[in-house]
């Protein structure tokens, strides 16, 4: 038995100087585990709370608040119980807050808790941890998932919330789709990625990078960015839509206002049928295999028509849409409204409702993308519960700033040690 003896929390510092949960549990027998919790800069408006302090400490985002609630309301009911019954211990914190969106105890509170129990289970088991999620994720669905390395989504030009520049679409992203190995995928990507820093530099363009480590120049349009990344690409000897796909993540509900569309950088504003019209002709242009969030997040009829247009050519990525929420994902299975869907563990709070959102997205055929939020820390847990949930994506950043490149080497190491796992080859097809 591997029975938790004592649950503590502190504040630390995420990627962007702003506080966030760190806990660590302790087993009686003295193994212990910690983790810490992202946090997100556009986030959608029905994700669990993140309970913030609101004084005048941290310019009001400290969160004492969640940490005293994991210290003097979730331990006293958890110290006891064995770490390795992750659902049962998820389940007494849901019912502990009592709230459809965590706001009692907080979001941020509960998740540092699930994340611990997690890695210290594994550990108490002798298992690496996505072997362990592996297993748990089997035993909550009742299914035998087959592991894999996933393609990495990386995030090399910044826009939207994560820059202090012109572009409106959030993410410009390469996915290396035709590499045969998740080591010869990041090779690729820090190649392109240095290759679109010299190209910036010689045309002028600063190379300071945004939130999630891609560089954030002022550019003169969307197309002018795509344009930059395929020069990169093909600098490097790799074919464009070939070796090499693109992704965007509009974050359409930064920029959407009164029914309009508004992208200030290009000066257009456009309905939710023109906006899928453009987005279109973008894909027609150029090698968009994946769009994130292409529509403002209750604008359902333009995500239904967005799925009609583009559904059957792209992956659909709904973000703020369904924010790793089973009922959320449920709607939008019945409407049509995508056909993907990205998992942020902290839009929903624990890990057993996360892997609830997977498995019912794997039943209708609807792809999962692993996913960090723009404040990280260095906690690499959702490395493996990529590879443990066999996703085939993940999304986590450029290939800079060590908040993101710990969950990339976490992926290597994982690839080195375990030749039995197979890359996700063809997995937008």
């Amino acid at each position: 038995m591997s029975i938790i003896s004592s649950i503590q929390a502190i504040q630390v510092i995420d990627s962007r100087g702003t506080p966030t949960v760190s806990c660590k549990i302790v087993l009686e027998n003295g193994l212990s585990a910690t983790a810490m919790v992202p946090s997100g800069a556009s986030t959608g408006s029905r994700e669990a709370l993140e309970l913030r302090d609101g004084s005048d400490s941290f310019m009001g985002k400290g969160v004492t608040k969640a940490i005293t609630n994991i210290q003097e309301t979730i331990a006293p009911v958890l110290i006891g119980v064995d770490v390795t019954n992750q659902q049962e211990i998820d389940e007494k914190m849901i019912a502990l807050d009592g709230t459809s969106s965590k706001s009692k105890l907080g979001a941020n509170a509960i998740l540092g808790v699930s994340l611990a129990v997690l890695n210290l289970a594994a550990k108490s088991l002798d298992l690496p941890l996505y072997r362990y999620v592996n297993k748990v994720f089997n035993d909550i669905n009742g299914v035998n998932l087959v592991m894999q390395m996933p393609v990495p989504m990386l995030n090399i030009i910044n826009g939207g919330e994560h820059a202090d520049n012109n572009l409106d679409i959030q993410e410009f992203m390469i996915m290396p789709i035709g590499a045969n190995s998740f080591y010869e995928a990041m090779q690729w990507s820090t190649e392109i990625y240095s290759n679109l820093k010299k190209l910036l530099k010689t045309k002028g363009f600063s190379t300071s990078v945004g939130d999630e480590g891609g560089f954030a120049p002022n550019l003169s349009s969307n197309d002018e960015t795509i344009e930059l990344i395929i020069t990169a690409i093909r600098n490097n000897k790799l074919v464009e839509g070939k070796d090499v796909g693109i992704a965007l993540d509009c974050a359409a509900s930064e920029f959407y206002d009164d029914g309009k569309y508004n992208l200030k950088g290009e000066q257009k504003e456009l309905n939710s049928t023109e906006f899928s019209q453009y987005l279109l002709e973008l894909t027609n242009r150029y090698p968009i295999i994946s769009i994130e969030d292409g529509m403002d997040e209750n604008d359902f009829q333009g995500w239904s028509n967005l799925n009609q247009v583009l559904g059957k050519k792209c992956q659909l990525v709904g973000d703020d849409l369904f924010v790793t929420n089973v009922s959320e994902l449920q709607r939008g299975i019945d409407e049509s409204l995508a056909n993907s869907i990205l998992i942020k563990f902290n839009q929903i709070g624990t890990i057993t409702e996360t892997m609830k959102t997977i498995h019912l997205g794997n039943k209708h055929g609807f792809k999962s993308i692993i996913s960090h939020r723009s404040g990280e820390t260095e906690d690499s847990t959702i490395a493996d519960l990529c590879v443990g949930l066999g996703t085939g994506q993940i999304k986590t950043g450029a290939p800079c700033r060590s908040d993101r490149v710990a969950k990339y080497n976490r992926l290597l190491w994982i690839e080195a040690q375990q030749s039995d796992l197979n890359f996700a080859k063809n997995v937008i097809s």
